[in-house]
């Protein structure tokens, strides 16, 4: 069993660093400081790992033609193209905003969408685990063949414990690179627009790659 779940946790990890997850990471984590960086790439990490488990505890007794499973690519492709999208439209209509100002003699910059200033990031947070939720689809014909390839097939809560663990390291990982580019290259707003307009293209074009694939 414990090396079922290494296999599982290393399977984890492979599929994290599918470039439609990466580029997910990348657009919740531009311009956020470390606490909600690792909480956004956190609770991604969770909602993916929990919709792949019941989606692969739903469908493990299901004969599944390859066809029908490929339609969790096409979400998965969906979600990315209208992140891309919903970023390419912020840049477009000015509604990216910066903002630094000092906080206890430390100084902090803000970037945010829209009209005002809020420090409240629920939405993103939320949205990350949602976005989390929805690509998990797009995973579930590899996890199935790997549980085929390791034991019986049969999903329990370690085995996507595993996983999930798997991909929570490799998500943490290249958020604290993003977090690197927040600190560093993001201290106006030209930069910031730049790193958004880059992000929205990256995504149009990994989702499109997904969907002619």
């Amino acid at each position: 069993m414990e090396i079922s779940l290494l296999l599982i946790f290393w399977y984890g990890i492979l599929h994290a660093f599918g470039p439609d997850h990466l580029t997910a990471i990348a657009d919740f984590s531009i311009g956020k400081n470390k606490q909600k960086t690792l909480l956004i790439t956190t609770l991604f990490a969770i909602g993916h790992g929990l919709s792949l488990f019941l989606f692969a505890k739903l469908l493990q007794g299901m004969h599944i033609s390859d066809e029908i499973l490929a339609y969790g690519d096409i979400i998965s492709a969906a979600v990315i193209i209208g992140m891309g999208v919903y970023l390419l439209f912020m840049v477009a209509t000015d509604r990216i905003h910066l903002r630094t100002h000092e906080h206890n003699g430390k100084e902090h910059i803000h970037i945010w969408f829209g009209k005002s200033h809020e420090h409240s990031d629920a939405v993103a947070e939320s949205s990350s685990f949602t976005m989390g939720l929805l690509m998990g689809a797009g995973g579930v014909r590899g996890m199935l063949i790997t549980l085929g390839a390791v034991g019986s097939g049969n999903v329990d809560f370690t085995m996507i414990g595993a996983f999930t663990a798997g991909v929570m390291l490799i998500f943490v990982s290249f958020g604290l690179v993003i977090l690197y580019l927040n600190e560093h290259f993001l201290g106006n707003i030209t930069n910031v627009r730049r790193a958004f307009v880059t992000a929205g293209v990256i995504s149009l074009v990994v989702g499109a790659n997904i969907l002619l694939g």
